[in-house]
């Protein structure tokens, strides 16, 4: 069914076009905008963490028997997912609480999927001329990757709560001041481990395969 991608390119392109049309139109409302984001997430922890797993996909992408995992795809969506997941995992928490507007969490939807699947399906097309068969594999495996990271690097500490998800605060982001890793390190262990036992799964050379509508 080689005539689904065209159909399906012209999906996820509409939906990134309306997506960025509601970010612009209202984008100071959106926290991934301001200035607090940065300093929450440019914390030396957060830095460390991220340059410690974007450099082991980046090392491993060769040895994973996936010809489509390269160096380039590997670097571009740890730094999206870096930026963008603590972020749009935020947004679904809150706005299934009710806190932000559905028009965020459809934004924070095309972002996720842009950084886990839809750059990396670009990327693919242009670099082999046509559209990878492992795009919807790719889709789940890295959207876990990605939830985990996210909820990662939203790990927070407050003095009037302890460990907590940082989205789970009013008026987030609100990053505290000084040094909280050592309050958190045992739940970031666990995320940590997660994240290396996926990178793991992906050594062994688990046969991955396309779905066999999507090879014909």
């Amino acid at each position: 069914m080689r005539e689904f991608y065209p159909v399906y390119i012209c999906l996820w392109s509409t939906a990134c076009v309306v997506a960025i049309v509601l970010y612009v139109k209202d984008r100071k409302t959106y926290a991934i905008s301001q200035p607090e984001y940065r300093r929450f997430i440019f914390k030396p922890w957060k830095i460390i963490t991220f340059l410690i797993a974007a450099t082991g996909l980046t090392l491993v992408a060769p040895y994973t028997g996936d010809p489509t995992w390269d160096y380039c795809d590997s670097i571009v969506m740890s730094v999206l997912t870096f930026f963008t997941a603590p972020w749009a995992v935020g947004v679904a928490y809150r706005t299934c609480r009710g806190v932000l507007p559905k028009r965020q969490a459809y934004v924070a939807a095309c972002v996720w999927l842009f950084s886990v699947s839809w750059f990396y399906d670009t990327y693919i097309l242009l670099r082999d001329g046509e559209y990878t068969p492992l795009w919807l594999p790719n889709l789940f495996a890295s959207s876990a990757l990605y939830a985990f990271a996210g909820l990662l690097w939203n790990l927070d500490w407050r003095p009037h709560r302890g460990t907590i998800f940082a989205f789970m605060e009013d008026g987030r982001p609100n990053p505290v001041q000084g040094r909280t890793f050592h309050r958190i390190v045992v739940p970031a262990l666990v995320f940590m481990i997660l994240v290396f036992l996926m990178v793991l799964f992906f050594l062994v050379d688990f046969p991955v395969k396309p779905p066999a509508w999507l090879s014909k």
